[in-house]
């Protein structure tokens, strides 16, 4: 009587848990990576307004951002003070309908809005919003 022998099986590489798995990891770490970035706008505290409206200008707004510190902000970029002007005018030219928002921090001085105010006037904005915080909105430091 003879013995058969049994096949030796060649090892193989299952492909669909594999993808299964790898598919899994991607969406995890895609969205443990969004809960950890920061997806907010520039520290600024505006003052409250009691007839402050929700506003959504969209892409119709060119937004200056003036922190405590007094530093200027184009768009959440930062620009000189002296470069205010340039920039604004340059953002105007190809889009003169565009509504220039000021994002003023309230414990601004006084003066540094006005300056940057009549700077983005000289650039030759047509339209011009500060923007402020509603009375019974809750504290929104970002803006």
């Amino acid at each position: 009587m003879r013995i058969r022998r049994r096949e030796i099986q060649k090892a193989r590489i299952e492909l669909i848990p594999m993808i299964d798995t790898m598919a899994f990891l991607l969406v995890f770490f895609m969205i443990a990576s969004l809960a950890m970035s920061r997806q907010a706008g520039l520290p600024v505290s505006l003052p409250r307004a009691s007839s402050a409206a929700p506003q959504t200008w969209g892409d119709r707004a060119l937004v200056v951002t003036l922190d405590a510190e007094g530093r200027v902000f184009l768009n959440k970029e930062p620009v000189r003070w002296g470069a205010l002007e340039q920039k604004v005018r340059a953002r105007l030219a190809s889009r003169p309908d565009l509504i220039v928002v000021i994002n003023a921090d309230q414990n601004l001085r006084h003066r540094r809005v006005i300056a940057a105010m009549d700077a983005i006037k000289r650039a030759g904005a047509a339209k011009m919003a500060i923007a402020t915080q509603a009375e019974g909105e809750r504290p929104d430091e970002l803006r």
